[in-house]
C-alpha cells in the first residue's frame, strides 16, 4: 500500500517527478523546453508552493496561473491534446506515487485547474 500525500516532502517529490515526465514528453515537452523555455530552478519551487497551497492551503502560493498561461496560448497555440496530455502525466504520477485523500484531491484539483485553464484560455 502506497501512503497519502503528507507534507512538504511529499509534494517536492511529486512535482519533481511529474516534471521529469512533462521534460520528455514528445506531446508537451516542447512548450515548457522550447517554447517557455523554463527555467526550472525558479518554475519547480513554484510549483511547490502551489500544490503545497492546492492540497494543504498553506498560503504558500501567490500568483496569476491564468495570465501565464493566456500569454503561453499566445506563443504555444494550447490545444486541447495538450491539457490531456499534461492530465494524463499528472495523474499517472500521483498514482505511481501516492494513494489516499490528499492524493485524491490533488488529481481532482489538477483537473478543475485544467478545466478552468482550458475553458478560459480564449478569452
Amino acid at each position: 500500500m502506497k501512503k497519502d500525500i503528507r507534507n512538504r516532502a511529499d509534494i517536492e517529490q511529486m512535482v519533481n517527478r511529474f516534471y521529469e515526465k512533462v521534460r520528455k514528453d514528445p506531446v508537451i515537452g516542447y512548450i515548457f523546453n522550447d517554447l517557455a523555455k523554463v527555467n526550472w530552478e525558479k518554475h519547480l519551487p513554484v510549483m511547490y508552493n502551489f500544490w503545497d497551497n492546492a492540497i494543504f492551503f498553506s498560503g504558500t502560493y501567490s500568483g496569476n496561473p491564468m495570465e501565464l498561461h493566456k500569454h503561453l496560448h499566445k506563443v504555444a497555440h494550447l490545444e486541447s491534446r495538450h491539457f490531456d496530455r499534461w492530465n494524463e502525466l499528472f495523474i499517472s504520477t500521483v498514482d505511481e506515487l501516492f494513494e489516499g485523500n490528499n492524493a485524491t484531491l490533488a488529481k481532482n484539483r489538477a483537473l478543475s485547474i485544467s478545466t478552468v485553464m482550458r475553458l478560459n484560455i480564449n478569452r
